[in-house]
């Protein structure tokens, strides 16, 4: 089935889903209809630890999660799902984060629906929380876990969201320094 021959109405039989990190480019899950989305009132971090991708439980990588930052707009993905895809999503996002209800703003189709995130809050066991910008890059330099390097995380991200078109000086500021330190 194409997803995209879904129409939003449809939603009622589905689930929003919205991806602000990985899940924007590694969909490894079925979805209905995938559509550029955002969400208001937080920005994306590299403030989690991840001790089972990115990193291991004794060298934890970093990877993102959404902080409370009102007046922003953070621009990613929105996927409608059936309910069972959540079984996979739980288990890919298990490392500290929760699943959150937020207000979706699907891009093309200029709606707003109900949907559900993965937020990793500042109570988890995981949680890493702020550092200077080349520390989070030098930690992220050196990292790697079962799913591949953090490198390949924050770069494939970056990517990702200049093809969406987004502008995200955090991830964008960690991605230079990235580069910076892997040319010296």
């Amino acid at each position: 089935m194409n997803p995209s021959s879904h129409s939003p109405q449809q939603a009622r039989d589905g689930h929003w889903v919205f991806g602000y990190g990985s899940l924007i480019y590694k969909v490894d899950f079925p979805y209905r209809q995938r559509e550029v989305a955002s969400i208001e009132g937080y920005a994306r971090r590299f403030w989690q630890g991840s001790h089972d991708h990115r990193g291991t439980p004794d060298a934890p990588g970093r990877v993102l999660t959404l902080v409370p930052e009102p007046d922003h707009v953070c621009l990613g993905m929105a996927y409608l799902v059936d309910g069972e895809v959540f079984a996979h999503l739980d288990h890919r996002e298990k490392n500290g984060y929760e699943r959150r209800q937020v207000s979706i703003r699907l891009r093309e189709s200029d709606l707003s629906v109900a949907g559900t995130v993965y937020f990793a809050g500042q109570d988890n066991p995981a949680w890493l929380g702020p550092a200077d910008a080349s520390e989070i890059a030098r930690h992220i330099g050196r990292s790697r876990g079962p799913s591949g390097s953090n490198r390949d995380y924050l770069l494939k991200l970056a990517r990702a969201l200049r093809e969406l078109g987004a502008e995200d000086s955090h991830v964008f500021e960690l991605e230079q320094y990235l580069l910076q330190s892997a040319g010296h």
